[in-house]
This record gives C-alpha cells, sequence and structure tokens, in this order.
C-alpha cells in the first residue's frame, strides 16, 4: 500500500534502505523500512530524525501476541509502552532491569528511563479508536526482545512477569530514540501468530502487514483531519 504511494527519496546514508516521501489526508509523510531487530531500527529512526524532522514517529509492522492477551491472528494491537524485556542484570533469581544497576539508559528532563518508554497517550488512543474500523484491537504493553520467543513456556514466564499483550525486536528502540529527540511516538501491529510452541504453519503475515497497513493509513488520515 505504501510503497506504491511514495517516491524514493534515495539512499539517506550508505547501506541504507532507502525512504520514501508522499502525503495522506494533506500531510507529509515519510516512510522507510527498518529492518529487523533493535539496531537497524535504532539506526532508520536516528536518519529520520536527522534527516527528515517529523513531527512524531508512527513505528509499524507485525508481532506475536501472548496467549494471555486475547488477540487473535490478523488483530491489531496498539502499545501503551514499550519495554526492553531481555536487557538487565542475570540474577540467580532471573532477570532484573537496568534498574538494579541504577543506570539508567536515557536521562530527560530529570526522568530516568532503565527498561520502559511510554508511548504518546493521545495518538495511542487516537490509534486504538481508528484500528476498530480494520479489525478487533487491544492497547497494552509490548515487548521488545532480542530472541523471539519460540516456547509456551517461555511466554508463560514473561506474561507473568509483564503483562504483555504483544512481542516484537523493534519497537523500544525507536521509542528509546524518538523520547531522545523529543518526538511523539506510536506503535501499531498487526498480529501474525500467538506467542506459543513455534508453528508457522499457523501463522499469517501476510494479513497481519495488510491489516497493520490499513490500521496506519486510517490513522494518518485521521491526523490530517
Amino acid at each position: 500500500m505504501f510503497s506504491s504511494m511514495f517516491k524514493p527519496v534515495g539512499k539517506t546514508l550508505p547501506g541504507h534502505p532507502s525512504f520514501y516521501s508522499g502525503a495522506v489526508a494533506g500531510n507529509p509523510v515519510v516512510f522507510g523500512t527498518s529492518g529487523v531487530g533493535k539496531t537497524n531500527a535504532a539506526h532508520a529512526a536516528t536518519v529520520l530524525m536527522e534527516k527528515f524532522s517529523p513531527a512524531c514517529v508512527v513505528n509499524f509492522g507485525i508481532g506475536g501476541a501472548y496467549p494471555s492477551s486475547g488477540l487473535k491472528v490478523g488483530d491489531i494491537a496498539v502499545a501503551e509502552k514499550e519495554v526492553y524485556a531481555d536487557e538487565g542484570v542475570l540474577l540467580k533469581n532471573g532477570l532484573h532491569s537496568f534498574e538494579i544497576t541504577g543506570i539508567p539508559l536515557l536521562k530527560v528532563s530529570g526522568r530516568k528511563y532503565f527498561n520502559e518508554f511510554p508511548a504518546d497517550k493521545r495518538l495511542s488512543r487516537l490509534a486504538l479508536k481508528i484500528a476498530g474500523a480494520t479489525a478487533p484491537r487491544k492497547s497494552g504493553v509490548f515487548l521488545t526482545v532480542s530472541a523471539c520467543t519460540g516456547t509456551r513456556k517461555r511466554a508463560g514466564e514473561l506474561a507473568v512477569k509483564f503483562a504483555p499483550i504483544c512481542e516484537n525486536m523493534e519497537g523500544a528502540a525507536v521509542a528509546h530514540i524518538c523520547r531522545i529527540y523529543g518526538v511523539p511516538f506510536v506503535e501499531i501491529r498487526g498480529i501474525s501468530n500467538i506467542v506459543e510452541d513455534r508453528n508457522t504453519k499457523k501463522w499469517d503475515i501476510e494479513l497481519a502487514a495488510e491489516n497493520c497497513q490499513k490500521a496506519v493509513f486510517h490513522f494518518l488520515e485521521a491526523l490530517g483531519s
């Protein structure tokens, strides 16, 4: 949907995917792909900030829903906050966040950020409302992981610790960069699979991506109205 509506602006930095520019509901929009993982996502978000100075950032893609969330394949999830779920200090009693060290990942205006980065409340409420026209939707905690969760046992452990609805591999890094630059952040994901014992035959990446793109496009339309 987006690639057919936008024109490439060329390589912004060597080795990085191209960005595309266009407009939705009269508002200028820059669209780009980060690739998989936190480093790629942080790189793309930083280039976006430095080259295009966005008024807000919409991070979107597919993700896995935790069984306790009640979400199903094809549904839409909207982040209330992003959490670096597997970074911190590993002790005998389990993994602890960076807060145990007293060293924040970021400090802005006197506020310390350890593993959690909130999404913009106003934008997230709007995204949740708009997504209802596309598919069943829910908002909640998103986890960013370095390794996809591929067992029901691990999914249960994360559910107990964080009460999340969705996991992905990029969101916290994008939210982190947005907080550094003081740019509002919202995250919308289509559910491609349930986080359980890995069985890709149960996945539907195409449906998740299609529904996510629709939800994001309608969200951008609402921002322009």
